[in-house]
């Protein structure tokens, strides 16, 4: 038992004891447990689906194949061959507007894009063109050339009379995962948000339905599978959902496709003047806005309105508009924000201030890009 084979074949052979030892305790199954003839155990009947499931089930159906993929692409150029290839910039969703191929989107989702690719829920891809945006919405409309019969437009609903606590729905594709929806309740009403271009988007929809990147440019649907709002951000420290997001509302959303449709751009009404940027009239320590320049044949010049002026060599400055029929005006988003309450041929009172008095001048209210 000494001789050099057994000594070689030692280790082996207590490695291959230890192997079965391990497969005869731990791995081996347990034979008095096993039972050939065991079936697969009863189902027990579910029983009908509750009301409010059969409700989203519905509405997922219903909506859904109105709701569309988008893929910003950027050309690049190779630093080597300097050929241009493309590569994809970001994703988002959007929703189909009407019959004839519009995609209404948020604007950030196709800022800076060479191309824009949308895909529709039967995964067939089109080439999107613009139509026209709004960066101050956060609103974009673009077109694609598919037939009619595979668009199905959203239903549109209205967002006057939303009440905090009415249950809600988003669809859309969060981290490209297509299809998805989430549901929750309007969390509040009235809030404000920044647009791309650091504009204030007043009376924005909160909401606690999960949104998250890839959302951005998706509806937001009542109970009712009618469109309410356009998903197109979220609170979050980190970019996933917090359970704070936010949508612009509908009726806004209904008047600046509108308007991008009919134009190419959103038709707002304005004083046909240039103003001062914000820094500047903070450094001047004025409160309001300061006029820069007056259009000429503008409304505003119209009505006498003075921008800055060189006088033997200093510089003069412009009337500051201070209000709007009684509301006061503390900057350019105050001014933006009040005039979007009128429309392009109304009347309304500035008040004004010139070289330290303070006067009112009715302006009627042009149509500005």
């Amino acid at each position: 038992m000494n001789s050099p084979l057994f000594r070689k074949l030692t280790p082996f052979i207590c490695f291959l004891g230890a192997l079965i030892f391990i497969w005869w305790f731990f791995v081996r199954p347990n034979q008095s447990l096993i039972n050939p003839s065991a079936e697969p155990r009863a189902v027990t009947a579910r029983g009908d689906l509750a009301s409010d499931e059969k409700n989203t089930i519905e509405l997922f159906q219903s909506v859904s194949p109105s709701v569309v993929y988008i893929t910003s692409i950027e050309l690049r150029r190779n630093l080597f061959s300097l050929n241009i290839y493309e590569i994809p910039k970001g994703t988002g969703s959007g929703f189909i507007w009407d019959n004839e191929g519009r995609i209404v989107t948020n604007y950030h989702v196709i800022e800076d894009a060479n191309k824009v690719q949308v895909t529709l829920a039967d995964n067939t891809t089109w080439k999107a063109v613009l139509v026209g945006a709004s960066a101050d919405k956060d609103i974009a409309v673009l077109k694609i050339a598919a037939p009619a019969k595979i668009l199905k437009p959203i239903p549109v609903g209205e967002s006057a009379n939303l009440l905090v606590g009415q249950k809600v729905f988003a669809i859309g594709n969060p981290f490209g995962l297509d299809q998805t929806i989430t549901a929750g309740i309007v969390s509040a009403l009235g809030r404000e948000i920044k647009s791309a271009n650091g504009m204030t988007i007043h009376d924005v929809i909160q909401t606690d339905a999960a949104i998250n990147p890839g959302n951005s440019g998706g509806p937001l649907l009542d109970s009712a599978g009618r469109l309410i709002g356009v998903n197109t951000a979220i609170y979050s420290p980190d970019g996933v959902n917090a359970g704070i997001g936010f949508a612009v509302p509908v009726d806004e959303v209904n008047r600046v496709v509108t308007e991008i449709i009919k134009h190419g751009r959103l038709i707002r009404p304005g004083l046909g003047i240039s103003v001062a940027n914000e820094r500047l009239v903070s450094r001047l320590g004025v409160e309001g806005v300061l006029i820069v320049q007056v259009e000429s044949g503008s409304s505003a010049e119209k009505a006498g309105l003075r921008g800055v002026k060189r006088v033997g060599g200093e510089l003069v400055l412009g009337d500051v508009i201070v209000g709007v029929n009684g509301k006061p005006i503390k900057n350019l988003d105050d001014l933006r924000q009040e005039l979007d309450r009128y429309h392009v041929g109304d009347e309304v009172t500035l008040k004004v201030i010139r070289e330290g008095e303070e006067f009112q001048v009715k302006v009627t209210l042009d149509a500005v890009g």
